[in-house]
């Protein structure tokens, strides 16, 4: 099966459990053609369709639930309950019970193909030689949170250096494109005013826009609500949720569930309070503050082994349940296995994203 049957296929079982926004598939299928890093962004289905076959030797690790989705751009920041800065992985759409070497590869994958595309000056090797040391030190200390406080200065620095302007922050958001209230689902606009109304009860009018963002979820129901509140705006997403394109790519083998909550309560990590789901809605709080980190974004050479490290090591805070397995699972493994495994899936994207463009 080539990537236009499989890219068919799997939009055609997206349709059965969301309404697909057609212009913004049509946008994603374009950023797909433009280099292979935003295409392995946007093609998880495609990855965890061709991985098994790829690397075949890695498909008998011990299970876990993994992020799926998981990339060097999926990192960011938000403020947990005490209003702290804390950096860790940000998106668990595609969650499913898979082998914690498909996250691993998929990782090292993107970094390799950053590298390529000059996003980044690591090699290869050191790369992923930073994400394995990371997650293994991350299972043996049992992980630790991520809290840009008394700890992590170098990633607290990188933090406030990409934390966005309010000003050009609430100017974009003012750019979008307002939606009359009948024309978004009622659920929710449910869960947008439930979770608005039990922090700050209903003295106020929202008001609903689309938005368009991201490029594996791009084409899936997206909407902002914005409300004025004592003095200031406030701001919340709210995403359609479907299950991972993992069930998909098992012909529906596996349990029809969206694992994202369930992820949030296993992952060793301080919660973003405003992450919360209805029904198949994930609502979340945007804001200046809620920012991903991104590699290309330090200048080449600069802190990418210490970050690359810091990102194995919360894949370890997100995989813990018992890290007993993996560890002894690990310690069988040849030097240079995340290497080949990563040089291996870079070449399969390569060869999927020539096709795909051309």
């Amino acid at each position: 099966m080539n990537i236009h049957k499989a890219t068919q296929l799997y939009e055609d079982w997206l349709r059965l459990h969301t309404a697909l926004v057609d212009e913004d598939l049509e946008l994603k299928h374009k950023e797909m053609a433009e280099g292979a890093f935003p295409f392995l962004r946007g093609t998880f289905y495609r990855w965890v369709q061709r991985w098994s076959k790829v690397c075949e030797n890695l498909t008998g690790a011990p299970v876990v639930l993994a992020v799926g989705d998981l990339h060097i751009e999926n990192f960011g920041t938000w403020r947990d309950r005490e209003g702290r800065l804390v950096w860790g992985i940000n998106d668990f759409d595609e969650a499913a019970y898979l082998p914690y070497t498909l996250d691993l590869t998929r990782l090292a994958t993107s970094a390799y193909l950053a590298s390529a595309e000059k996003h980044i000056g690591l090699d290869n090797v050191s790369a992923s030689d930073a994400i394995l040391a990371g997650y293994q030190e991350g299972l043996e200390a049992r992980g630790k949170p991520f809290v840009l406080a008394e700890d992590h200065l170098w990633l607290r620095d990188i933090a406030r250096a990409c934390l966005k302007d309010p000003v050009t922050f609430w100017r974009k958001m003012d750019e979008l494109t307002v939606v009359e209230a009948s024309t978004v689902p009622v659920s929710a606009q449910v869960a947008v005013e439930g979770a608005l109304s039990h922090m700050y009860g209903d003295q106020y009018a929202i008001r609903f826009m689309r938005r368009v963002a991201g490029v594996g979820s791009l084409g899936h129901p997206r909407y902002v609500a914005v409300v004025d509140y004592e003095g200031g705006r406030l701001a919340r997403e709210v995403k359609a949720l479907v299950p991972s394109a993992a069930v998909w790519a098992s012909d529906g083998k596996g349990p029809i569930e969206i694992f994202y909550e369930a992820m949030l309560r296993r992952t060793v990590r301080c919660v973003d309070p405003f992450v919360t789901l209805h029904c198949k809605w994930l609502l979340r709080r945007l804001a200046p503050d809620c920012s991903r980190i991104e590699l290309t974004a330090l200048g080449a050479g600069k802190d990418e082994a210490k970050l690359l490290h810091a990102m194995g090591w919360e894949t370890a805070n997100v995989h813990l349940g018992d890290p007993a397995p993996i560890l002894k699972d690990l310690a069988r493994r040849k030097k240079g296995w995340l290497d080949q495994a990563a040089q291996a899936m870079a070449a399969d994207v390569r060869n999927d994203w020539r096709e795909w463009k051309s």
